[in-house]
């Protein structure tokens, strides 16, 4: 039986507040409207970025269903929807794609206007919500929401994948892409060249893996988790660097072994101190600092202009600098294994699973956890 414009009964990982285990609830998927697609959810990757809803850091409304790194398949498609049809394989885009604004016509910059980031409506275009739960709307993060069996998002936040893509190229949707896009794409490193990765989680090794694809001779892996290190060297690291192993800031220290800092440097921890420091260890007349990890919005980056003027810059970068028509062609290459994400994956768990998930994430101990969702059934719609 058909769910097509019906309600759909499922499971989700619902937050109702900040600093509280996600619960895991039924709730309701109304239909997708015009220009919207329902999505079955098959597999959503655990990101910090959603750690640090919970935790404040990313402002959100509650309640509401995070997760924004999928993989699905196209359940049911509202009016006036081209672009994917019922049955294809889709990633859905926390930075969409319209098309027609400034960001979307610049060949340079993939920073759509109708993005939530900014606006943390939590709601669809028409400012309404597709989720109820308990009587009660639900909001969604960053038009995406993946930790749910079934989720809902406009037409231009979805790309359409090759239909034999595995469950591993979830992390295509944020962490893989944002991280080697960053090098890539974003500092765009040069053969030769020398870097250092500040932060050595799921988007810090993908910063590595960019940096050794693009030809780099000198990658330091900077962190504090030491038992990560081996899997950077494997990864491209040429040495890792502990800030605690040191009496003075861990940029004095690759600045000396750099001959007086390196060309490009990609933080991914989202703290201040670390900014500073991955900023200060490249080289003064040219050095390229990004900027991707997520500060809280009380922080500031506070430096001295001087740090600037002989020629240094600083850079952010979002989703690695890719357009939403970018990630088929990331699928490709990995299927056609140009590209790998499978050393990102620590686990596979289930949806019951999930808030084992964000205990590994916040003790340091894994990469990336993947929530396999078991998607209701026909059954289940109304």
């Amino acid at each position: 039986m058909s769910t097509a414009g019906k309600d759909i009964i499922c499971r989700a990982a619902v937050a109702w507040e900040p600093h509280k285990p996600l619960s895991i609830e039924q709730i309701t998927v109304a239909p997708p409207k015009a220009h919207e697609v329902r999505i079955k959810i098959l597999a959503s990757g655990i990101c910090g970025s959603d750690n640090s809803v919970l935790k404040e850091i990313v402002t959100s409304k509650f309640p509401v269903i995070l997760g924004h790194e999928a993989v699905g398949q196209v359940e049911s498609v509202g009016p006036g929807v081209t672009c994917v049809k019922p049955g294809d394989k889709v990633i859905p885009l926390f930075i969409p794609q319209c098309g027609t604004c400034r960001g979307c016509k610049s060949p340079d910059i993939n920073f759509c206007d109708k993005n939530d980031l900014g606006a943390k409506t939590g709601l669809m275009p028409d400012m309404t919500s597709r989720f109820t739960c308990k009587g009660q709307p639900i909001y969604s993060l960053m038009g995406t929401s993946t930790f749910t069996e079934y989720t809902v998002v406009a037409d231009i936040a979805v790309a359409k994948i090759d239909p034999q893509a595995p469950l591993e190229t979830c992390l295509i949707g944020c962490g893989f892409a944002t991280g080697y896009g960053a090098a890539i794409n974003t500092a765009k490193v040069t053969p030769g060249s020398t870097c250092a990765v500040f932060g050595l989680g799921g988007v810090g090794f993908s910063a590595i893996a960019g940096c050794k694809a693009a030809g780099a001779s000198r990658i330091i892996g900077v962190g504090t988790h030491k038992e990560k290190y081996p899997k950077a060297i494997e990864l491209g690291a040429t040495e890792c660097l502990n800030p605690k192993d040191y009496n003075k800031p861990i940029y004095e220290v690759i600045c000396e072994k750099t001959n007086g800092g390196v060309d490009y440097a990609i933080e991914c921890a989202g703290r201040i101190e670390t900014m500073m420091n991955a900023l200060q260890s490249t080289y003064c007349g040219s050095g390229v600092t990004v900027v991707l990890g997520v500060a809280s919005p009380s922080d500031c980056l506070s430096l001295n202009p001087l740090l600037l003027l002989t020629g240094r810059t600083v850079k952010g970068s979002v989703f690695g600098g890719y357009k939403g028509e970018d990630v088929p062609k990331l699928v490709d290459d990995y299927m056609k294994k140009k590209i790998d994400v499978n050393f990102l994956v620590r686990a596979q768990l289930t949806l019951d699973q999930i808030n084992k998930a964000f205990e590994l994430l916040s003790s340091g101990q894994g990469l990336r956890s993947i929530i396999v969702c078991q998607p209701a059934n026909e059954s289940n719609s109304k």
